[in-house]
């Protein structure tokens, strides 16, 4: 599910953005847009549930566009922010919060569109996933859904961000092989492997992710992981 989230406090310029995403991924079934009138509300959303793509409008009261996507951005280097404003003065703003787009309002559809169809595509060849065998199925899972896996006996659990888990049938050296740090993912115990990206803070003895699952880091593992999350985070090529 590609899921993208519209942020202004303009009830009539929300139904027309949502006209317009709409019809720009009409027909599609794996489009799912949701629509904030203040940042807050927004913030809090992506952290139980992130979106791929946030069309943020830059004035708004109590919390602006520009401070939203700071807030975001301290959890969140991946999604995809575009701007969306009537004056061009905030370009260079948006710049420091890594965006990938600005669109002046009144919305221009070509240039909307063809924002939304460059970011779609890098988002799909970007896109990384892995096959998971339980005791019936072989399951298609994007690496980007998966918070953690924990060793449980001969059998790994997949904690995923949507609260679902799939019991795979094989053993976890497997995963150890097919989850590496360059996938985003670190074995910070002997029977965890945890999803840097879905991280929602740390401390020395435990990583808490963003569904608030609590995962042991061993001793030996605490200071490679402190190296590998920071190298991940911080990588802007990723953003």
């Amino acid at each position: 599910m590609f899921r993208i989230a519209i942020c202004d406090d303009m009830h009539d310029f929300l139904m027309q953005a949502k006209a317009l995403v709409s019809e720009w991924k009409k027909g599609s079934d794996d489009v799912m847009i949701e629509l904030f009138e203040d940042g807050d509300s927004l913030i809090d959303a992506h952290l139980k549930n992130p979106f791929d793509i946030i069309l943020l409008d830059i004035v708004m009261p109590l919390i602006n566009g520009i401070d939203t996507a700071a807030q975001i951005r301290k959890s969140d280097k991946i999604v995809k922010i575009v701007f969306l404003t009537s004056s061009p003065e905030f370009a260079i703003e948006s710049y420091s919060v890594h965006a990938s787009g600005y669109v002046l309002k009144p919305l221009d559809k070509k240039k909307l569109y063809c924002c939304l169809d460059d970011i779609y595509e890098s988002i799909e060849d970007s896109t990384k996933y892995i096959l998971i065998k339980d005791a019936n199925f072989v399951h298609r899972v994007e690496l980007r859904n998966i918070e953690y896996a924990e060793a449980q006996g001969k059998h790994v659990i997949f904690f995923l961000s949507n609260k679902n888990q799939i019991k795979s049938s094989e053993p976890f050296y497997v995963y150890e092989d097919k989850l590496s740090v360059k996938d985003g993912f670190f074995k910070c115990h002997r029977s965890y492997l945890v999803n840097i990206y879905r991280i929602s803070q740390y401390t020395p003895k435990e990583i808490t992710t963003r569904s608030g699952c609590r995962i042991p880091i061993s001793r030996t593992a605490h200071k490679e992981f402190e190296t590998a999350y920071f190298e991940l985070m911080f990588d802007r090529r990723d953003i």
